[in-house]
């Protein structure tokens, strides 16, 4: 994930300072025994965090280990810490619900403070009750107040949940909203933070957003682009399609294909954060980019990219090359 870096942020004293104004944080951190820092260093090259074992207590393995799942430009971060454990009976038993499950992890959610050093856990939102999809957790900060909060659609029904936390009020508050798509799962993949509202990417259908600091939050669909059917290309449609920020404005990347379409590159723009439709901002084959001398001097192969980021702060436009 990008993420735009403060001067004021903790930096790894052993790592060189970075020249950008912004840089390219890697989404797994490193766990040490004591401290957190953030080894800052100017992109293309990937910036790592560290933190301690107080968040992380386990040895990470390709399966559990320490996930940014979102990073404000203040230096808070939004950090998963899900540990293995063995397989648990849970009996739910409260006035609200009666129920039984099963669980393997422990799942912590941890809010950073890179200018600082400091963590803070998350409670739990009730009882024997976790957050149900890290992929629908966000960040948002306005005026030195920051709201984690989780979109619970109910498939099928017109109405869905909004569970906020926000840290002037100290646990979390559900709201309720009306719930404006059709009959069809979400599947989000990221959460971003853009315009004062959390917005929700699903890369094969579209984006819901909303404030959660509103009172009464009113949830908007942007569908995007070329929406494909539910469970098309399931597991691997981040690697050919992304959604970010770039220059003030959500950008659209779209590399994904079907049969014989020829492979090329499209760029959309969301105008402005209250449109539904999206503006194409470039599009080019790949043929026509691995032709170009400027991608032959990089020595990178003709394969068609993964797309990791958008810069953002110049996106592409229909003068770039």
């Amino acid at each position: 994930m990008a993420s735009t870096a403060s001067s004021s942020i903790s930096e790894d004293p052993a790592a060189p300072p970075p020249r950008s104004s912004w840089v390219i944080l890697g989404s797994i951190a490193r766990v040490v025994d004591h401290g957190q820092s953030v080894a800052l260093t100017s992109p293309p090259c990937v910036s790592r965090l560290t933190v301690s074992s107080h968040v992380f207590p386990d040895r990470p393995t390709p399966k559990n280990f320490p996930f940014v799942l979102a990073a404000d430009s203040s230096g808070l971060l939004l950090l998963s810490s899900i540990l293995a454990t063995p397989l648990t009976r849970v009996d739910i038993d409260r006035p609200d619900l009666q129920s039984l499950t099963w669980r393997d992890t422990d799942d912590r959610f941890f809010v950073l403070d890179a200018t600082t050093g400091s963590e803070y856990r998350l409670p739990d939102p009730k009882p024997q009750e976790r957050i149900n999809y890290q992929d629908l957790l966000g960040l948002l900060v306005r005026s030195g107040v920051y709201m984690v909060a989780e979109l619970m659609p109910v498939f099928g029904s017109d109405e869905a949940t909004i569970r906020c936390y926000s840290s002037d009020v100290g646990e979390w508050v559900d709201k309720s909203v009306r719930y404006p798509l059709p009959p069809r799962p979400l599947s989000p993949i990221c959460t971003l933070a853009h315009h004062g509202r959390l917005w929700w990417v699903d890369y094969s259908w579209g984006i819901v957003t909303a404030d959660p600091f509103a009172d009464d939050p009113t949830l908007g669909f942007i569908p995007l682009p070329r929406p494909l059917e539910y469970r098309e290309a399931p597991g691997v449609l981040d690697m050919f399609r992304y959604v970010g920020v770039s220059a003030g404005k959500l950008r659209f990347v779209d590399t994904y294909r079907r049969g014989g379409a020829p492979n090329k590159v499209t760029v959309w723009t969301l105008p402005d954060p209250d449109a539904r439709k999206w503006t194409v901002e470039h599009e080019a084959t790949l043929a026509d980019i691995w032709a170009d001398e400027s991608y032959k001097a990089t020595g990178l192969p003709n394969k068609t990219p993964v797309v990791a980021l958008i810069h953002p702060t110049t996106p592409p436009s229909s003068t770039s090359s």
